[in-house]
């Protein structure tokens, strides 16, 4: 597994760790990642389900209103150490929408392996809204009781996805993705896909309490602006 650093040049996860061996005490931002990172994210997320269900209630009604289909929408993504698991959302699309990709592909706005339109056809009424405000995220906090997802961290690919990863691309998946990110905060779909990835990989080397908590706190500014937002 790769990273790029503009100082250093290519290297291995190994090589970027090396010097946090035997003997050697941790650094703040290694010891909230091995000892504080999930139980914050267990009591966050819960306190969050907890405060949220009555919201959770009137956007599943609304979504059921607007069209037919589930509420939940559930997808494969791609987790830490390239494990796969079942990702929640609220639906924000036509129930065909998957099938309907095919056909709307030679329209894609980004680079790389993603697929964005600002424009997209296949979705609602009622999902237009979800995604610019993003509720349709809130479902996730269920992963992330679950141990698939962070609160922060980089955002989870699709299979299809990762298989088109360069090498040092492949970095991205040493980490628990997350509900909210660099990426989330710098513009989203505005971004390219080589720079997401950049600020993927600049997460996961800086990764610290201070850190989480300033893009948590920059999160709803971010969603608020609606900048990048699809």
């Amino acid at each position: 597994m790769y990273f790029v650093d503009e100082r250093f040049g290519y290297g291995t996860i190994e090589d970027y760790a090396r010097g946090a061996g035997d003997g050697v005490s941790l650094t703040r931002g290694e010891f909230y990642q091995r000892y504080l990172k999930r139980p914050f994210d267990i009591a966050a997320s819960l306190l969050g389900l907890a405060l949220l269900s009555p919201v959770f209630l009137i956007i599943s009604i609304l979504v059921k209103l607007d069209s037919r289909g589930p509420v939940l929408f559930r997808q494969v993504r791609v987790g830490k150490d390239g494990s796969e698991f079942w990702f929640y959302k609220f639906r924000s699309m036509v129930q065909d929408a998957e099938r309907l990709k095919k056909e709307l592909m030679h329209l894609n706005e980004l680079e790389g392996p993603v697929f964005k339109i600002s424009e997209d056809p296949r979705i609602t009424r009622m999902g237009r809204f979800l995604r610019r405000t993003s509720l349709d995220e809130l479902p996730q906090l269920i992963n992330v009781l679950k141990g698939e997802m962070s609160l922060v961290g980089p955002r989870p690919p699709l299979p299809c996805e990762v298989e088109n990863y360069e090498a040092w691309q492949r970095e991205k998946l040493s980490v628990l993705p997350g509900i909210t990110c660099l990426w989330q905060i710098s513009g989203r779909n505005h971004i390219g896909f080589t720079e997401w990835m950049r600020l993927d990989i600049e997460y996961i080397r800086r990764q610290s309490l201070g850190l989480d908590l300033k893009i948590l706190f920059r999160t709803l500014p971010a969603v608020l602006s609606r900048k990048g937002a699809y």
